[in-house]
């Protein structure tokens, strides 16, 4: 099935664009990483509003598919908006199956799947609260699931680096059968990721 494009999401990409090219520099690295054939999930810690435009300023030549929190569809023209952005509303506190089937039918069209595991932003520490649903959907669809860092809070007049790792494993948790442990034990797999690729950063900007 041919993707699903929005004109909207394009105006807003090339705006993004700008900006990031401009007045908050975006850096990436290993942004290859993210060439690939989707479907897939891309998922990262989110410290900022604009968190959602970089990771999608990541993916380039597709419209991915973002995972949001309900409330900020509950103004009827943000709403509609978000929806023609690719956005799937989600209640993010109760096990939402029909945001749950929408993610689901997002992937079997074979789109990108962007997500925050926290489910909401965290200025202190980095992927340590994560919500159930990434690991519950990333191991019932199969599909690889891409880790992106972005450093710090985004800022205006300075570098943002935004640091693309690696495929986390995890068919070896799913062949034992896709419940709450094994659920966690990918959570588990998502921190200590993202505490490996923050200390690579870390060391990478004290050789500067």
């Amino acid at each position: 099935m041919g993707e699903k494009r929005s004109f909207l999401y394009e105006t807003v990409r090339g705006l993004s664009w700008l900006v990031c090219h401009t007045v908050m520099p975006v850096v990436f690295h290993d942004r290859e990483k993210l060439d690939r054939e989707a479907p897939y999930i891309l998922i990262a810690n989110h410290q900022h509003a604009l968190d959602p435009v970089v990771m999608a300023l990541g993916v380039r030549g597709r419209q991915v598919v973002f995972l949001a929190k309900k409330q900020l569809g509950s103004n009827r023209a943000a709403a509609w908006a978000l929806k023609r952005v690719h956005c799937i509303f989600v209640d993010r506190h109760n096990m939402d199956m029909e945001a749950m089937r929408a993610c689901v039918r997002a992937i079997r069209e074979r789109r990108i799947l962007v997500i925050f595991p926290e489910g909401t932003r965290h200025h202190e520490g980095q992927m340590e609260q994560i919500e159930s649903g990434t690991a519950l959907l990333t191991m019932r669809s199969g599909v690889p699931l891409i880790p992106m860092y972005i450093e710090r809070k985004l800022s205006l007049f300075r570098r943002n680096h935004v640091y693309v790792g690696d495929p986390i494993p995890y068919d070896d948790l799913a062949a034992g059968g896709i419940n709450a442990v094994s659920c966690e034990a990918l959570n588990e797999r998502i921190r200590e990721t993202y505490r490996r690729m923050i200390a690579a950063a870390k060391e990478k900007n004290r050789r500067k």
